[in-house]
């Protein structure tokens, strides 16, 4: 058998490759897992953005200096295991290559999953480096695995923003800011803060997708990035940014003289990143979900936190799925080719806020 990947280059984002290399036995310990689904959306492009800065590339290293792997959240089965606490058959929930295998070490194996205890990953951050055992996963419902991949990672991002903005007391600001408002984990982000008492939470977006974001029903105001002036500049406010944009963030800073803290989320635009240059206001700071996923294990334990989290996922997942006003159409893309080509659609900003791409690497 064989493995086959889509490497990307890590200094120009959109120069790839699809690489194919035959199968090395199993080790004892190890498992062979077939990537069966992935979602691959925006997040996965900051991903590739911020690849050196936040590790990503080092999760699935190709052995080939200067090609990585794209990480992305999907399901797969185990094809293989000589590890007998993993059989056959499981079904698993978690962080995987761009392609059509993986092989894991699992380590700290329960009920509920395991990590993997790979060399190269260990000194990586625990949070990217879970399987979750579909049979025990409290999220998991076998009809619904297009919007637990598509929508689960980036609403845990968003849920994470809200508790943590409310953890520090949304910095004395009364009004959210929220650029690329019609992005999947702005979404999420509002659907949380909307919830908040006395909070209002400001969409900013471009002028052709001002009705969809109002469509969405959680955003107070929806403004055109155009429009920004039309917004008062001295009322205390953050900023949260989806979109990584320099430009916009400097028009943010420039004119928000209330501005109370700034926070950077995503890169969706590749070629801004970094460039801050002297903002007036607050230094942006990236957001990093695993510092306080940290955090908040060590307030409440994990369970407090994982009880938290699916309680706040099935809201959000029962109003997406609201029949009466749907959103989120889901487009399928089998086969390596199909693949690369929605990565560079992705990366080139293409693709409406309505739909969803689910893709795997197996042909139709």
């Amino acid at each position: 058998m064989s493995t086959t990947t889509l490497h990307v280059r890590q200094d120009q984002l959109a120069t790839t490759r699809l690489h194919t290399t035959e199968d090395a036995a199993l080790a004892d310990g190890q498992i062979r897992v077939r990537v069966d689904r992935f979602a691959l959306t925006a997040n996965n492009i900051t991903y590739a953005a911020m690849g050196d800065m936040l590790q990503y590339w080092q999760f699935f290293p190709t052995g080939d200096a200067g090609w990585g792997i794209v990480p992305v959240w999907g399901f797969g089965s185990v094809v293989e295991s000589r590890q007998p606490d993993v059989a056959v058959g499981e079904r698993l929930y978690g962080y995987w290559p761009m392609g059509t295998q993986a092989v894991l070490t699992p380590q700290r194996i329960s009920a509920q999953g395991f990590s993997d205890g790979a060399a190269h990953r260990a000194g990586l951050h625990a949070v990217y480096n879970q399987y979750l055992r579909s049979a025990t996963d409290a999220f998991y419902q076998p009809d619904t695995e297009d919007l637990q991949a598509l929508l689960r990672p980036l609403f845990i991002t968003s849920w994470l923003i809200d508790d943590f903005l409310d953890d520090n007391g949304f910095y004395g600001a009364r009004r959210m800011l929220l650029s690329s408002a019609s992005s999947k984990t702005a979404y999420g982000t509002a659907f949380q803060l909307a919830q908040r008492e006395g909070i209002e939470v400001v969409g900013l977006t471009s002028a052709a997708n001002v009705g969809f974001c109002e469509s969405l029903g959680c955003y107070h105001r929806v403004v055109a990035y155009d429009d920004l002036a039309t917004l008062d500049a001295a009322t205390p406010s953050v900023y949260i940014d989806f979109a990584g944009s320099t430009g916009l963030r400097g028009r943010v800073h420039q004119h928000f003289s209330g501005l109370a803290y700034s926070c950077a989320v995503g890169a969706s635009h590749v070629g801004d990143l970094g460039g801050a240059g002297q903002l007036p206001g607050p230094r942006p700071v990236m957001f990093f979900a695993p510092a306080q996923v940290k955090k908040r294990n060590a307030d409440w334990g994990a369970a407090g936190l994982g009880q938290r989290l699916v309680s706040a996922w099935q809201a959000f997942a029962t109003a997406v799925q609201n029949p009466a006003s749907p959103w989120l159409q889901v487009r399928q893309h089998s086969g390596p080719a199909a693949v690369q080509a929605l990565y560079a659609e992705l990366l080139a900003g293409g693709g409406d806020p309505r739909l969803g791409h689910m893709a795997r690497f197996a042909p139709d």
